[in-house]
């Protein structure tokens, strides 16, 4: 990984680069990028929130982010991956950083390596983390959220002893590094957690490993439903809903410009977060509602204007499907939903498909442009032992790349039916590129 700084004049340079200098794209532990954080100096003078979890991280990150920006504080948010830009996931004050901005990190992090008596090789997402981390360093700022990339307690972003944890949800998925129950997946993601410092965990059901964890390091563990909870009013959706910590009320407050059954209790544990540290950044009525109704999360149930009706949702593991599923349930009526489906190898295929099987009349299934992704015949043959069968009401069509899938669902459905495109972030991305590149 030896590099002089002049090779890479780009951050396009920059990531061609790193996405092959590690020998392996996922190597889990701390000492190296421990190594590098200590040769730059690395500390944050501000409140540091972790975010970790199986589903809900980027909607817990990008509520928090919108809340505390509309309070007026400074705010750095580093969430993975990204879907079109790499930008995206270094953003300060709500808006993506430019390619100049972090420039000079990508610089003082390679110096810092190349630096120790022996240096050391990092991983894409440790470098990126670490030049992210240094951004938000050097700006300022009065809280930095930073959202966990796989697991918790082996993750780079853990190399920074956070002010509240949140754990979002526990469920099964990446098992060849989390272990293949949730009781060893929990143990994980609590590895984030700190002693004397709020713990938020919004998992109605967490496993016991959690609970353990959190009380033999003497962490402030909030449990969703003892801690801090949400009522929703009556009547039907999109009314009003209320959320009670252990000395906060916020009521009558809008539902989240997020959509989905599941944000609730995503913005539940947002709101025990910013309740933990009060003291140090405390926001107002005002500043949530404006939060909620302002914040933004592309591709996660993502409703696209327009005829016919089109989903994104980078649903991926089976607890995520079964949420896409109910709220696809709760659109009500449409004559057919295509679907735009790709996902990688390791993942849960045949749990997800049980999951929306019936909500999904006909299938486009797509190759993903990276060797970890599932072959469209793979994903035809867990759609026929599904039961899935070819009608004039059901088909399964192989594509080479998702944009061509989105292009026959676009010729084959009516503005009466929907167009879902799910699994894989490169599947949701694909469809996003090529939209992009016809409205330009």
């Amino acid at each position: 990984m030896a590099t002089s700084s002049s090779t890479f004049p780009t951050l396009d340079a920059w990531l061609t680069h790193l996405e092959s200098a590690h020998p392996v794209g996922i190597d889990m532990g701390l000492t190296r990028v421990s190594q590098v954080r200590d040769a730059l100096g690395l500390t944050f003078t501000c409140p540091v929130i972790t975010v970790g979890g199986t589903n809900g991280k980027g909607s817990t990150c990008a509520i928090i982010e919108t809340i505390l920006v509309r309070a007026g504080y400074r705010v750095g948010c580093h969430t993975s991956p990204h879907l079109l830009d790499f930008n995206e996931r270094a953003r300060l004050n709500g808006v993506d950083a430019t390619d100049d901005e972090l420039l000079e990190h990508f610089e003082a992090v390679e110096q810092a390596r190349i630096s120790l008596a022996i240096p050391v090789s990092l991983t894409y997402f440790e470098f990126t983390t670490l030049a992210i981390m240094r951004l938000f360093a050097t700006r300022e700022l009065d809280a930095v959220i930073l959202e966990v990339g796989l697991g918790g307690r082996l993750d780079a972003v853990n190399i920074i002893d956070t002010d509240c944890a949140i754990v979002t949800s526990i469920d099964i998925d990446h098992t060849e590094y989390l272990g293949d129950t949730r009781e060893k997946i929990g143990f994980e993601k609590a590895g984030i957690l700190r002693p004397d410092t709020p713990a938020i965990c919004g998992d109605p059901s967490p496993p016991q490993s959690l609970i353990d964890h959190a009380k033999a390091i003497g962490a402030d563990l909030w449990l969703v439903g003892r801690d801090f909870r949400y009522e929703a009013q009556g009547g039907n959706e999109r009314q009003q809903w209320s959320y009670i910590g252990r000395t906060q009320r916020r009521s009558a407050l809008a539902y989240p410009a997020l959509r989905g059954a599941n944000q609730l209790i995503n913005t539940s544990a947002a709101l025990a977060a910013l309740e933990s540290l009060r003291e140090r950044i405390p926001v107002s009525a005002q500043d949530i509602r404006l939060g909620l109704a302002n914040v933004e999360l592309p591709g996660r149930f993502q409703v696209v204007p327009g005829k016919p009706q089109v989903i994104l949702d980078v649903a991926h593991n089976p607890h995520a499907a079964a949420v896409l599923a109910q709220n696809l349930g709760n659109m009500g009526f449409f004559p057919y939903t295509y679907a735009v489906f790709g996902a990688m190898g390791d993942k849960d295929i045949t749990g997800v498909v049980e999951h929306l099987k019936g909500e999904i009349d006909h299938w486009n299934v797509t190759a993903l442009p990276t060797p970890r992704g599932a072959s469209p015949e793979v994903l035809e043959g867990v759609l026929r032992d599904a039961g899935v069968n070819d009608s004039s009401d059901s088909s399964v069509t192989q594509f080479n790349t998702p944009a061509d899938a989105f292009q026959d669902a676009l010729k084959r459905a009516s503005e009466n039916d929907r167009i879902l495109v799910f699994g894989s972030f490169h599947t949701v991305a694909g469809v996003m590129a090529y939209r992009k590149s016809q409205r330009h």
